[in-house]
């Protein structure tokens, strides 16, 4: 029998702990547009090098550049940040509601805001989808009450 003193278990301690400074010196951030982007029936095998990439978009003058680029027009742009902005602000009360005992449960949609509101986007008039927890983005790109949402 193993000596029962002895843990396999090992917790890594961190680089950095809250407070101090990070080495960010190991990491390589490629140049916008830089990033080759593949065709969307490529084999998940070919493109696992982007998992670990970063892929920028936005150069330094804030202009989209390279093939990540979308073909939007400033219009489309603007609807799709008005979305993003009135869903935070959504998320804000919902958030100070639920700690004021005013709902039962909510869970926040910090940090998801463009991921729901641009997959609105990708789906014809008329799909359906099925909204769960930090998706409310898909109900507010689709104009569809607030209220009725609360």
């Amino acid at each position: 029998m193993a000596d029962a003193g002895m843990s396999r278990f090992h917790v890594p301690e961190p680089e950095v702990r809250p407070g101090g400074t990070p080495d960010f010196s190991k990491v390589t951030i490629p140049k916008a547009g830089s990033v080759p982007r593949p065709e969307i029936d490529v084999d998940p095998r070919d493109i696992r090098d982007l998992a670990f990439s970063i892929i920028r978009v936005l150069n330094r003058a804030g202009e989209a550049v390279g093939p990540w680029a979308g073909l939007l027009s400033d219009d489309e742009l603007l609807e799709g940040l008005r979305h993003m902005m009135t869903l935070r602000t959504f998320d804000a009360r919902m958030q100070m509601a639920q700690r004021q005992g005013k709902t039962s449960f909510y869970m926040q949609h910090l940090g998801e805001e463009a991921v729901s509101c641009a997959f609105r986007k990708a789906l014809a008039p008329g799909d359906m989808n099925f909204p769960t927890y930090r998706q409310a983005g898909l109900l507010i790109a689709d104009g569809y009450p607030m209220v009725t949402m609360m």
